[in-house]
């Protein structure tokens, strides 16, 4: 079993409501990162990370937390194309920064922790 095999298992073994909270905890964690232009490659290592936790977690969700989990995955996708880019502009980190904060705390509110 590959480290990915191991991340994957252990991930699964939480229910969703937990899952939905781990990828919250990434996103707030690239939020918090990209403050620092030090933090480049734990960023980029936890938006990859955040894109498999969705894949992980979509077929458990509800048809409508599905579609948002992949708008989601979809911006995540975008960031790691233009990450070059957006890392070496401190307006469009700063803006990818916020972004993140708000998918974390949408995607906190719909695991139902906060209940």
């Amino acid at each position: 079993m590959n480290n990915q095999e191991a991340i994957r298992d252990r991930y699964l073994r939480d229910p969703l409501p937990i899952r939905l909270g781990g990828l919250a905890a990434n996103l707030a964690r690239v939020e918090s990162f990209s403050n620092h232009p030090d933090h480049r490659d734990v960023v980029e290592r936890l938006v990859e990370e955040s894109k498999y936790f969705i894949e992980w977690t979509a077929l458990d969700a509800s048809l409508n937390l599905q579609a948002e989990l992949v708008e989601l995955q979809r911006h995540l996708a975008q960031w790691q194309y233009h990450w070059v880019d957006i890392w070496a502009d401190p307006r469009r980190r700063a803006t990818v920064a916020q972004q993140a904060g708000v998918w974390s705390k949408k995607i906190l509110e719909r695991s139902g922790l906060l209940d």
